[in-house]
């Protein structure tokens, strides 16, 4: 398994803290996950023609924003270990509730199952395509804004987001990559440059392996990143769930 499908999961379990509260907890077993109310949130299946598959698509609506029709996309790619199935445990829906309760601009996120590709094509599996082609029909019919997106992921999905907004320029007004499995020399690297009009944010946990190069992406970014942090932490969605908060007052930022 190479860097960008390292992904140490947690259980289906998760921590709720109290309002407001994202206490970092160094080595923290358990997400933590705001006391916020549930909106639209759905698990669908869909075909996707980008994969030639049955997969999974998961939304998540503020509470109060009813279907959520209107309102601009956060599309979250997952890491190696996870998929769309795994978001509402995760409590992605709860968190964008909290997101507007904090005072920013209402969102709706929108991911699907990309399998462990690192979002990238493989013969006629394409997650890439996926998210860029497939998530954004589904989420017209839905009546979302499809003319916004920033885009969200950790591990192997924070490289597949860089790597989308490289790849499609103008697609992303922004990223939120959580410890993003990159190395100096890969396509995000490369093509770093292409990412000039995007606002990128990097978190990372200081225990986690993949700093050292993190630190290397965010010194060879086109323009100083738009957000993020380097915190107490390891390679898991407990630390990445206290930056979530953070990323969404960038996505809300861009987005509103």
């Amino acid at each position: 398994m190479d860097r960008r499908t390292l992904l140490t999961g947690t259980g289906a379990a998760v921590a709720v803290a109290a309002a407001g509260g994202y206490a970092r907890q160094r080595y923290a077993a358990e997400p933590v996950i705001p006391d916020a109310p549930l909106g639209d949130e759905r698990l669908e299946q869909r075909h996707s023609p980008a994969r030639g598959r049955t997969v999974d698509f998961y939304t998540a609506v503020p509470a109060g924003h009813g279907d959520g029709r209107g309102l601009p996309v956060c599309l979250v790619l997952h890491g190696a270990s996870k998929t769309a199935a795994d978001f509402p445990a995760l409590g992605l829906g709860r968190f964008v509730t909290d997101s507007v309760r904090r005072g920013n601009a209402p969102f709706v996120l929108a991911g699907a199952t990309g399998g462990r590709l690192s979002w990238r094509p493989s013969g006629g599996d394409d997650p890439q395509r996926m998210v860029h082609e497939d998530i954004p029909a589904w989420c017209a019919e839905r009546g979302f804004d499809t003319g916004r997106f920033a885009v969200a992921g950790w591990s192997m999905g924070g490289y597949g987001a860089l790597l989308l907004a490289e790849t499609f320029p103008g697609f992303a007004g922004a990223v939120a990559a959580f410890s993003p499995a990159v190395s100096p020399g890969d396509d995000v690297f490369t093509h770093v440059a292409a990412l000039r009009d995007v606002r990128v944010g990097l978190w990372c946990g200081t225990d986690d392996g993949l700093l050292t190069d993190v630190r290397a992406l965010e010194r060879a970014l086109p323009q100083p990143k738009a957000g993020g942090s380097y915190a107490a932490g390891r390679h898991n969605f407990a630390y990445w769930s206290t930056c979530l908060p953070a990323a969404f007052d960038l996505v809300a930022r861009v987005n509103g």
